[in-house]
């Protein structure tokens, strides 16, 4: 693999244009102040940690930036296999992944490119490709300036292939949150962000969507770095939908308006929807890019300035744009000092978590455990009582009825589980199937378990990579063991995969019982549990017998029998003959300890404004 020496810097391969950055890599832990950029950042990095890691522009031409873009793409070109798509099939394909917005373009199925385990062992062992894409910022992003943190402390971006350091980032903390909460207060107060029309924001906006799909391959190569997912998933779906969100919003920056209403009495009465302040927002480490733009794009459409903490696992996928200084800082650093700083800033207006915290912030928005979510909201109430909107775990059902397909029902039930190395919070994650297809269902789900392909997410063809670190590695290892220990069957997989990185086979469980930790907890893994259900109303009860309500998947050909699960089920998303489908229009967010509020569609604009009611008199109006 390619290792960050000290010092090292990558050339950035964008074009260079007034007043805008376009995608950069990370910077290693001596990344300097050299060269700061007249242009505004956009961090899209979703995970543990804020690593505001986004670095100058270079000053090359425009001739020299083209040559070394076509470089790039070469090597990738010699180093990614890109598969075909597969065409479009009623109800689920027979890779149900390609018809999933969230994965439409991922990897072929393991089955259609002839892979077995042994194949997927043998992938992991091998060394790991080097990364077509330099690290080059790891600074904090704060008042539109690239800076180090107050204390000088750094942490390490490791590579989950290997657990080998990929760069050392910023570590944000209390200070340094002040620094950019200070900075977007004043850019709220004083700046033109609010002051310029609707329109001119849209178009910013718009342009820092084009910048992004400019350089999709050279972010989609850091995320996969950073992340351990496969090259494919971000390259052909995540980058491009992250694009389409920020497209979303900006078509939304212009249409936010009120109301009139009647009065009993002569008075004019109408609403005014104004932007709520300084939103501080913290993302996670499954999704870094996505979760970014859930959360960055409609803050911006509404007028609001950011402060946004990184996940410390996943800080260096970074970007930015035209954006005046103040409007979006970047802080990477650790929950309990960074993230705990924002949620309890009283400068904050809103935290929106995905994990936030801030006294500055206005707003905060939260995504990541229920149990962070829980001490983000005392946070926030202890310090100037600041709304906070929380999206956070699940253990999803996925009902296989009677009348179901099998085949297509397992392949569905497969990719609701395993995407995305099973990190998904609506991971398919309790897999109720009817008895009378029970065992035919099971054969299934070992069969296609066992195909799965796993190994260096950079190679063509993988299906999962490695997962994002030691320590969620060894939950999952202890949940699999819990597992074991209480009686379900293990039907395969269930161990480590190789002996470098985090990767972990495939895992089927059956004769799975409802008061097994593997049936009840956020497991977060490559771990299917299989149920088995006798009706409805029994399945029906077993599922929503849970503390999370996030989604729920459900396949059945018979009409009657989705229309009562989509009533009956208490989730925020149910999804029929389908999973993961995540347009930009589609809201998301969860029933009971899943969260509260929701996150894209129209409805995720409200996080981030609030209602004024304006009544004047009137004086002999013509009419009331």
């Amino acid at each position: 693999m390619h290792e960050q020496q000290p010092r090292e810097r990558a050339a950035t391969t964008h074009e260079q244009q007034p007043h805008e950055r376009a995608v950069a890599t990370r910077t290693s832990s001596s990344h300097t102040n050299e060269q700061q950029p007249d242009a505004f950042s956009i961090d899209a990095a979703a995970g543990r940690v804020d690593p505001a890691a986004c670095g100058s522009a270079s000053r090359s031409s425009s001739l020299r930036q083209r040559e070394q873009i076509q470089r790039l793409a070469a090597r990738q070109a010699q180093q990614f296999q890109r598969l075909p798509a597969a065409p479009a099939i009623p109800v689920v394909s027979d890779e149900p992944w390609r018809d999933s917005s969230l994965c439409r373009a991922a990897a072929a199925a393991a089955a259609s490119c002839g892979y077995s385990t042994a194949s997927s062992a043998a992938a992991a062992a091998e060394d790991p490709i080097t990364p077509p894409v330099k690290v080059d910022y790891t600074q904090l992003l704060i008042n539109g300036q690239f800076v180090d943190s107050a204390s000088g402390k750094t942490f390490p971006s490791l590579d989950p292939r290997t657990g080998d350091v990929i760069a050392h980032v910023a570590e944000g903390e209390a200070e340094d949150v002040n620094r950019a909460v200070s900075a977007a207060r004043k850019a709220f107060d004083e700046g033109p962000w609010p002051r310029m029309t609707a329109y001119e924001r849209s178009k910013i906006i718009l342009r820092f969507a084009d910048l992004l799909e400019r350089h999709n391959d050279e972010i989609a190569a850091l995320e996969t770095w950073d992340n351990g997912k496969p090259f494919e998933q971000s390259a052909q779906t995540e980058v491009p939908m992250t694009t389409r969100l920020f497209r979303y919003y900006a078509g939304w920056a212009d249409k936010i308006q009120g109301l009139t209403a009647p009065a009993d009495g002569p008075y004019h009465v109408q609403t005014l929807h104004e932007p709520i302040g300084v939103a501080g927002q913290i993302i996670p480490w499954n999704f870094p890019l996505l979760m970014f733009a859930w959360k960055v794009g409609p803050a911006l459409a509404c007028g609001n300035t950011i402060v946004l903490k990184t996940a410390e696992q996943t800080p260096l996928s970074a970007l930015y744009a035209g954006l005046p200084p103040g409007v979006l800082n970047i802080v990477s650093g650790y929950g309990p000092t960074a993230g705990a700083a924002l949620a309890s800033h009283m400068e904050v207006d809103k935290c929106y978590v995905n994990v936030k915290t801030s006294d500055d912030l206005l707003q905060l928005a939260f995504t990541g455990s229920t149990t962070t979510g829980k001490i983000v909201l005392q946070l926030a109430a202890k310090s100037n009582l600041k709304p906070v909107t929380l999206e956070l775990g699940g253990k999803s059902p996925f009902i296989v009825c009677e009348d179901a397909d099998v085949d297509k029902a397992a392949e569905l039930a497969h990719y609701a589980l395993f995407f995305n190395q099973g990190q998904c919070c609506c991971a398919g994650s309790r897999t109720f199937v009817h008895e009378s297809v029970y065992d035919q269902f099971v054969e299934k789900a070992n069969a296609l378990a066992m195909k799965r392909v796993v190994g260096d997410p950079f190679k063509g063809g993988i299906q999962q990579g490695p997962q994002i670190d030691s320590e969620q590695f060894e939950k999952i290892l202890k949940y699999i063991r819990s597992g074991v220990d209480g009686g379900a069957k293990l039907e395969t997989g269930g161990e480590r995969l190789g002996s470098k990185g985090y990767y972990i086979k495939p895992t089927v469980f059956t004769d799975v019982k409802d008061d097994m930790l593997i049936a009840k907890d956020e497991i977060f893994g490559p771990v299917q549990s299989i149920l088995k259900y006798k009706d409805l109303d029994e399945v029906i009860q077993r599922s929503n017998a849970s503390q999370y309500g996030l989604a729920a998947g459900v396949f059945t050909h018979n009409l009657d029998t989705a229309n009562t699960l989509m009533r009956a089920l208490r989730v925020g998303t149910v999804w029929i003959n389908c999973f993961d489908v995540f347009d930009a229009a589609i809201p998301f967010g969860g029933y009971k300890q899943s969260g509260q509020g929701r996150e894209k569609s129209f409805y995720s604009l409200s996080n981030y404004l609030q209602v004024k009611a304006v009544v004047t008199a009137l004086k002999n109006p013509a009419w009331l």
